[in-house]
């Protein structure tokens, strides 16, 4: 298989967590007879400081080309403690969903048996927790008409959703549930809001196309609220921006650490694999970040657009076989991970693509079909 990938690293430890990720393409493509290109663009940031703008026409350009994108973070201190900045890292981000038409954020919340004692959840709440979100990425507040009003004392931004928008992703949701245990749990706020109320009307129309697939509706407090009591209540999760934002970011306590969370954010064209953390200024450069997030990026990456459904396994194992052997970066260390067994960034990045060429060894060992 020939590919063609494109790097977008954008700020902070997104240059350090998409070179792991990039490693382990790399070696996926070297074990099993693949052959990927490999381009760079900027977000973000970055490319704010190089051209004026968080998605340069020539970055954009390069994601409409390619097969598929490995992404790392945007954001900066400087924006976060200056609001009146009008030009930001994030809308680079807004911008190439919306251009590439990426409308479905999946987020796996896969629990590793080694990291139970991560979390700061008991283990026996935890054990066994497996939730799939469907995380809608182009209405909501995040597009709808915002600004200020009454000589800037009073801001709003609208809520919106077109029918379209909740269709669309509604029927993804639902023919992954088909796959895992044939339950969606969609989350919106429709005893108030109207764009919610349109939302579960929709939601429950597309139900009707599947009816093996059982269908719950919550509100998003209580749904925050079950995800910590309750996480393995759920299935697959469908739900809307905002609420999908906050909710994912709770559902990494699951995991133990937002570096072990992997995101793919797909439509009709390119997909996009991420980690769900952000740019973590405070550790860049000093090798703590966890990659493991970038790399299990990189297996969706495979599973998901390549379609390479063995090759994608092959990461998960040998990522599974790295933190069997008790090694981890700082984030997901507890008072019992031995000096020898905390690495940096680059060097967990090299265990896993050991791992990696184990795997693969032991799956040409296997009798063939």
């Amino acid at each position: 298989m020939e590919k063609k990938i494109v790097i977008l690293p954008g700020d902070g430890i997104g240059q350090e967590v998409t070179t792991e990720g990039r490693r382990v393409l790399e070696k996926i493509a070297d074990l099993f007879g693949h052959r990927f290109s490999f381009d760079a663009a900027q977000i973000g940031h970055e490319a704010i400081a190089a051209t004026g703008q968080p998605l340069p026409d020539a970055s954009l350009e390069k994601l409409k080309r390619c097969d598929a994108i490995l992404f790392g973070a945007v954001g900066h201190p400087r924006y976060d403690n200056d609001p009146t900045l009008k030009v930001r890292p994030e809308q680079g981000l807004l911008k190439m969903r919306k251009e590439l038409g990426l409308y479905a954020n999946l987020r796996p919340i896969r629990l590793f048996d080694e990291l139970l004692h991560a979390s700061s959840i008991k283990p026996e709440i935890l054990k066994g927790a497996d939730i799939l979100f469907f995380r809608e990425l182009t209405g909501d507040v995040y597009f709808g008409e915002k600004g200020r009003k009454d000589q800037g004392n009073t801001a709003y931004d609208l809520m919106v959703y077109q029918r379209y928008e909740v269709t669309r992703i509604a029927h993804m949701a639902f023919q992954a549930a088909r796959t895992r245990r044939k339950k969606v749990t969609s989350v919106d706020k429709a005893n108030v809001l109207e764009s919610s109320r349109l939302w579960r009307e929709e939601v429950q129309a597309v139900s009707q196309h599947y009816p093996d697939v059982a269908l719950e509706h919550q509100f998003v407090d209580a749904a925050a609220m079950k995800l910590i009591q309750q996480p393995r209540s759920f299935d697959v999760v469908l739900t809307g921006n905002l609420f999908g934002d906050i909710l994912t970011d709770e559902a990494s306590q699951i995991a133990g650490s937002m570096g072990m969370l992997a995101s793919a954010s797909v439509g009709d064209t390119v997909g996009l694999y991420e980690p769900i953390h952000g740019s973590a200024h405070d550790i860049t450069g000093q090798g703590m970040a966890n990659p493991l997030a970038s790399i299990l990026s990189a297996a969706l990456l495979l599973q998901i657009s390549f379609e390479l459904k063995q090759e994608a396994e092959a990461v998960i194992a040998a990522v599974e076989r790295t933190l069997q052997q008790g090694y981890r970066t700082r984030d997901i260390a507890d008072g019992g991970t031995a000096p020898d067994k905390i690495l940096t960034t680059a060097r967990m990045g090299d265990r896993v693509v050991e791992q990696l060429e184990q795997v693969a060894n032991a799956l040409e060992k296997l009798p063939r079909a």
